[in-house]
């Protein structure tokens, strides 16, 4: 298993592996050729980004069994997903901010990430396992009231896409069984949400190869797999953390201050 990141460090951007707290230095490409510099950082030395660049983050919704039962739903014959615009996108100990325009419940859910590692286009599943790279934490924060502020027309990339509502790092891991991780989220330390990844619905395999016969994935992109019961709204100067073991923890803090200045 290998810990991946990106970082800037003295006004410049770098990725490396990460292990005891020492950031070894590497260039060229992370997913197909990454090469040690020979340097060598303390984490302490550096302001973590988030651990790719991704074209695009997709997100899953109704997922698993547990959350299906409890809301009544029907369990879906092929993946339902949204997109969060790059806009949204929001490393470790990044700000979640509140939308300037907009007063209601913010939601956090704690997810499991897949992060794709080469071009996929119309893959099998053997094919889409090979091109997974690894797994990240994602919160995919959500402005609820957003949803379905139009009875016409449901927002779900509206109301997922407000500036800071991508969370995911703090690292890519690599060498993962993703059936075996279970993904916890605390606020102030207290945990909501615990649930295991074996309960998906659809397994990342899946995930990637079914939305491959629609869309194009590239090395970079991070497709949240959907989260379990749990999940709840953020209050001002809360700190909400995604926790998966082998991954690590996403930590961020809630700042809903600007409100009163709408």
């Amino acid at each position: 298993m290998t810990h991946w990141l990106r970082f800037e460090h003295e006004n410049q951007s770098g990725f490396g592996s990460l292990e005891a707290g020492i950031i070894t230095v590497c260039e060229g490409d992370l997913f197909t050729n990454p090469i040690p510099t020979g340097q060598t950082l303390a984490l302490s030395e550096v302001r973590l980004l988030t651990p790719s660049q991704a074209s695009k983050m997709i997100g899953l919704w109704n997922n698993y069994h547990e959350l299906a039962d409890k809301l009544g739903q029907a369990i879906p014959a092929e993946p339902l997903y949204f997109i969060k615009t790059s806009n949204s996108y929001l490393p470790h100990d990044g700000i979640i901010k509140r939308p300037a325009a907009y007063e209601g419940k913010i939601l956090y859910e704690g997810e499991l990430g897949i992060v794709i590692g080469k071009t996929c286009c119309n893959v099998s599943e053997e094919v889409a396992s090979a091109s997974i790279f690894g797994y990240t934490c994602v919160n995919d924060v959500t402005a609820l009231e957003l949803l379905q502020r139009d009875a016409s027309f449901a927002q779900w990339c509206r109301a997922k896409s407000c500036d800071s509502f991508g969370v995911f790092g703090p690292v890519i891991a690599t060498g993962l069984d993703a059936q075996t991780l279970t993904v916890k989220t605390l606020l102030n330390g207290k945990e909501r949400q615990n649930y295991s990844c074996r309960d998906m619905i659809f397994t990342p395999a899946q995930i990637v190869s079914m939305i491959s016969r629609e869309m194009t994935l590239f090395a970079g992109d991070v497709i949240a797999c959907g989260t379990s019961t749990g999940a709840g709204p953020l209050r001002s100067g809360q700190v909400v953390e995604i926790v998966i073991d082998g991954i690590g923890s996403l930590r961020n803090s809630f700042d809903s201050l600007e409100e009163k200045n709408i």
